[in-house]
């Protein structure tokens, strides 16, 4: 008879064996990824400890993952239950392994796509199967028909080797001994899953030990990740607060060094509520039409730094109009761009406001704004109005219309994420042609969608940049082609010298690099052209909460208003070093004309210097505490009033009559 080697562990050999499974499963897939990224990984982190810490990581999913089994194993493993007790392991561990697989296989697409291991983004797209779907088979079909083999073949392979072993597995301990041992296990995998003595049982936080950001994320593995996520995002209230904290008094004081217009009461009904002046006097109400790009940043632009020149269109109307050299997006999602641009709202390491439960009514937009100075406010959209929960938030914020694909007939194109941006830009040459028909006061939000995996867009439109049609190139290049001849109509028809526009991107495409906060790639481009506008260059730093301010007073309309951004029509505050605000995976960071703050989790703040000129951002040390309490209020702020429902206009204010 050969012998077992670890009879000696009775019982718990098999969740050793489980154990040692997982942690070869995870350790190979990490050794895989280094040596994919190797020039990031060996220039950002000694090896050695990048596998320690790795194992450490993969240590503590692993204690998770078996924790279920362990809990129950003295109420399972006697006579009379011992053969459920099989069972439950055969299930449970084949579970295990399947899911370690899945999670693994499914890393290297999503870093293609975001630069770090599946994070919440891989969570709340789970909310959204048919486009989700839809992308990965158009854009990734490989990786995902590999991935998914590969996790079949390891879940039939790992579920015959657990039930050979299964079946040698004897009772020879009595139940007394095990009850006795049991609590020797339940300390160690204690031990295991908080992963250290302090206070507080490890995150992912503690394993950021390099200035990358995706070679951080590799030192962990993606099962903890995700789990991390969605624990986080069932505690979103105090998701801020792994920054530091601060007292309101404290946050108020800082807003009010940077923004001395506001209202620093932080009792206030709305503690940031401010009445600003418009710096144009107008006769007649301007219409509005932002039109936010999808994913097109400044990556794309060549006078801002892009490698390709594929923004011709774009780049012959900066040329009429205000056009943004340094402006920079809050996020890397269009949630993000759109809470931002829309309400003003600076960023937090939640959720963006457009998807939490407490903003989806009562919540300052510059739709509600402008419904109640009369004006008929509309979200006009080429895919499914209901993603990332858009629809739900535009109708209980402010806006009286939304078109989405259904809404289209006969459209010239329609791919997986709806219509082509061709189709959604001739609907809003026809609505805002409508209104200025009736003389009714018009906004339209119009989110594009070509520009996104799997780059779907008609035939024939543009001369391709390389063989292959279906890359993010042509897409954006189509998209600004549709951008082109809309602006040829739109300049040619009558509402045009009543109508402001704003063009600008929600984010850029892929935002990664080398830096712990990759800020080049945080860059877009924004144009604001229409009515009576002169061209002009605004070099300052700017952001996209700076936006709405900054509409509103070029459209002639003094209001008061939660928002905290600049109006950059106003000289002194146009020609400041500005300011941008960045919330990348767990970093923020506060960037005054080239200075950087970046907050990281339970950690502390850094200094950094951005160069423009060469777009890389340098980490010089521990920030001050000036700098970080500073950084610190601009992320505590939106957080706690998003919290206690305090961004918004006070009911009975004359613009809610």
């Amino acid at each position: 008879m050969k012998h077992n080697y670890m009879s000696w562990l009775g019982p718990y050999q098999i969740l050793l064996k489980i154990l040692l499974v997982g942690l070869a499963i995870l350790s190979l897939s990490r050794l895989g990824l280094a040596i994919w990224q190797w020039d990031r990984v060996t220039s950002a982190v000694n090896l050695p400890i990048f596998f320690i810490q790795g194992i450490r990581a993969d240590l503590i999913m692993m204690g998770m993952l078996i924790a279920p089994l362990t809990l129950l194993m003295p109420l399972l493993v006697n006579k009379y239950t011992w053969r459920f007790w099989q069972k439950l392991v055969w299930v449970w561990g084949t579970f295990i392994v399947i899911l370690v697989v899945f999670m693994e296989t499914a890393t290297p697409a999503f870093i293609m796509q975001y630069d770090l291991r599946p994070n919440r983004l891989f969570v709340e797209y789970l909310q959204y199967p048919k486009e989700v779907f839809s992308t990965l088979w158009e854009g990734f079909r490989g990786p995902l028909i590999l991935g998914i083999s590969l996790t079949i073949i390891a879940g039939i392979l790992f579920s015959t080797v657990l039930k050979k072993w299964l079946s040698a597995y004897r009772l020879d301990w009595p139940v007394w001994k095990v009850w006795l041992t049991w609590p020797l296990l339940v300390l160690l995998l204690v031990v295991m899953i908080r992963s250290t003595l302090a206070h507080r049982p490890a995150n992912p936080a503690i394993f950021a030990i390099t200035s990358d950001a995706m070679v951080n994320s590799l030192i962990i593995n993606s099962s903890w990740s995700v789990y991390f996520a969605i624990y986080n995002m069932q505690h979103e209230a105090e998701a801020s607060d792994v920054y530091g904290s601060l007292t309101d008094d404290e946050i108020m004081a800082e807003m009010d060094q940077n923004y001395p217009w506001l209202n620093t009461d932080p009792d206030a009904p709305f503690p940031t509520l401010n009445q600003r002046e418009a710096s144009v006097k107008r006769d007649k109400s301007l219409n509005l039409v932002i039109i936010l790009e999808e994913s097109m940043g400044a990556t794309f632009v060549k006078s801002l730094g892009g490698e390709h020149a594929v923004t011709p269109e774009l780049e012959k109307l900066k040329d009429k109009g205000w056009w943004f050299e340094q402006l920079y997006a809050t996020g890397t999602r269009s949630v993000r761009g759109i809470e931002a641009t829309i309400s003003g709202f600076l960023p937090t390491p939640a959720r963006s406001v457009v998807k939490l439960s407490l903003s989806q009514q009562n919540f300052f937009t510059i739709a509600d704004l402008l419904n109640h100075k009369g004006y008929f406010t509309e979200f006009i959209y080429g895919g499914e109005s209901h993603f990332d929960n858009m629809a739900s938030f535009f109708i209980g914020n402010g806006f009286e219309s939304v078109i989405d694909q259904d809404n289209y007939q006969n459209p010239v194109f329609k791919g997986s994420w709806g219509v082509s941006d061709e189709d959604l830009l001739n609907k809003a040459h026809n609505r805002i042609s409508e209104m200025h028909q009736k003389g009714q006061p018009y906004f339209s939000l119009v989110f594009t969608s070509s520009n996104h995996s799997p780059y779907e867009f008609p035939d024939g439109r543009i001369d391709l940049e390389g063989s292959e049609k279906q890359t993010d190139l042509n897409a954006v290049k189509y998209a600004d082609y549709a951008l082109g001849e809309f602006f040829d109509k739109a300049m040619q028809s009558d509402y045009w010298q009543d109508t402001l526009f704003l063009v600008i991107a929600d984010h850029d495409l892929n935002v990664y690099g080398d830096a712990l906060v990759p800020i080049e790639r945080f860059q877009i481009p924004g144009l604001i052209l229409g009515a009576d506008i002169k061209p002009k260059r605004i070099k300052t730093v700017a952001s996209q909460i700076d936006m709405a301010p900054t509409l509103l007073s070029l459209m002639g309309i003094s209001a008061e208003t939660p928002m905290i951004g600049r109006d950059l029509s106003r000289p002194e505050e146009h020609q400041s070093t500005g300011r941008a605000l960045m919330q990348f995976a767990d970093y923020f960071a506060l960037m005054q004309g080239e200075k950087v703050t970046v907050l990281r989790p339970q950690n502390e703040a850094l200094e950094g210097h951005y160069s423009p000129a060469t777009r890389q951002l340098k980490i010089l040390g521990t920030a001050s505490e000036e700098d970080a309490h500073e950084a610190l209020a601009h992320v505590l702020l939106p957080s706690w009033l998003y919290r206690q429902q305090r961004y918004d206009m006070p009911l009975g204010h004359p613009d809610h009559e």
